[in-house]
């Protein structure tokens, strides 16, 4: 991974925006989700945005802008979501932290916690009753579209103000 940063500094200069997607979810009652299940949510969703962190903090520009990724499923606490939840509100707490750590650099750090979006992540393994009932539980009645979590997306990366926070972009679910 090292490597590839600095391939790509070399190729296109210094990075002055990183937005970490990465995640994985796993859904099961806590009680009966295996153990390797559990590790890969954390590794994945935990480790994951850590290591990207540790290499925001030395490869971002000065002002650069890093933007992880949580879930609005943190504050929503939907049944059989427990490791997921758990990992992203990691995420969620590690955003403060780095955002008071990068100030000397003036890198700014915030989280985009989306709600139930039309993308694979959401869709695979739910019947089409569950994506009806979940489509209308927010005020707008309807999924997000990624374009919707883009938007928000830019909206952060562009506002100078916006730092240290978890913004949630569900259609006013929470």
């Amino acid at each position: 991974m090292f490597k590839q940063v600095f391939f790509i500094e070399e190729k296109l200069g210094k990075l002055t925006v990183i937005v970490n997607t990465a995640g994985i979810m796993r859904l099961s009652p806590i009680a009966n989700l295996d153990f390797d299940a559990f590790d890969q949510v954390m590794r994945t969703n935990v480790r994951g945005t850590f290591v990207i962190a540790k290499l925001a903090a030395t490869h971002l520009t000065e002002g650069g802008v890093l933007i992880n990724f949580s879930t609005s499923v943190t504050r929503l606490q939907f049944v059989e979501y427990g490791a997921y939840a758990a990992a992203k509100s990691a995420v969620e707490t590690m955003t403060p932290i780095l955002a008071k750590e990068m100030r000397c650099k003036q890198i700014r750090v915030n989280t985009i916690a989306p709600g139930p979006t039309a993308t694979p992540l959401f869709l695979d393994g739910k019947s089409e009753a569950l994506i009806q009932k979940l489509s209308v539980a927010n005020p707008l009645e309807r999924l997000g579209e990624p374009r919707d979590i883009a938007e928000a997306v830019f909206r952060v990366i562009e506002s100078k103000w916006i730092n240290g926070q978890v913004v949630f972009v569900n259609g006013g679910m929470v």
